[in-house]
């Protein structure tokens, strides 16, 4: 990510819900963005971030479910379905330590973003991924992203999920929050339409069919399902 980027383009980007324990007393990972960040500061947050220009030449272990890989082409350029899950993978590992491969050496060289994650031995892999949400931020927020949620059940996950040594400062106060808590928490508005999402989809360990497109621009806000079907109106 270069410094010289344009701050008010909309980026894609990778957002990561881990659920844990589903069918007992489900929780979700979050963390705390900074009050002095630029994008939702002070927030509790998924895992998640921008995509890089190098995470479409990232390798992966094993792709997307096809099911996920094909709902990622609609309304996107092609090939954006590998960066995305790559960079769903980095992010979760750069902000939460935790890692989402498989064990295996990575074929010529590690890229910068990457040698620290490549010493665990192990390389990213996309086949627990299932995407369920995409959103785009409303104009007017000093960042934009059109963001694409992937929900991984934390059974995916190498290594001890309690362990968070490895992550950077980005997000604070990482902790597994019940899902039936999570509302108590300081949340930005589309974290609170995505819980309920995940919350319907907590006793189905299949990939959606479709996938609710909160697609915010300058005439209106339009809550669409991506597949063509648009959601049932309100109010």
């Amino acid at each position: 990510m270069t410094e010289q980027q344009d701050k008010t383009a909309i980026r894609n980007a990778a957002t990561v819900i881990v659920l844990r324990d589903r069918l007992d007393n489900p929780a979700i990972l979050m963390g705390q963005r900074g009050a002095k960040a630029a994008f939702m500061p002070n927030k509790f947050v998924f895992p998640g971030g921008a995509v890089d220009a190098e995470d479409a030449q990232v390798p992966l272990a094993s792709p997307l479910p096809p099911v996920c890989a094909d709902r990622l082409t609609e309304k996107a350029p092609e090939g954006l379905g590998h960066a995305l899950a790559v960079a769903a993978v980095r992010e979760l590992w750069e902000e939460t330590g935790l890692i989402l491969g498989r064990p295996g050496d990575w074929p010529g060289m590690v890229p910068a973003d990457w040698q620290s994650f490549a010493a665990t031995g192990h390389l990213p892999a996309a086949e627990a991924l299932q995407f369920v949400f995409r959103a785009l931020t409303p104009p007017g927020r000093p960042r934009r992203f059109d963001a694409r949620f992937f929900l991984v059940d934390a059974g995916a996950i190498s290594g001890d999920l309690d362990d968070f040594t490895h992550a950077s400062d980005e997000l604070s106060h990482l902790q597994w929050i019940p899902l039936k808590d999570a509302r108590r928490f300081d949340l930005p508005f589309i974290t609170e339409v995505v819980l309920a999402e995940v919350a319907g989809r907590v006793a189905d360990p299949e990939p959606p069919a479709s996938v609710p497109y909160f697609h915010n621009n300058e005439e209106a806000s339009l809550f669409l399902r991506l597949r063509g079907y648009p959601m049932p109106e309100t109010g």
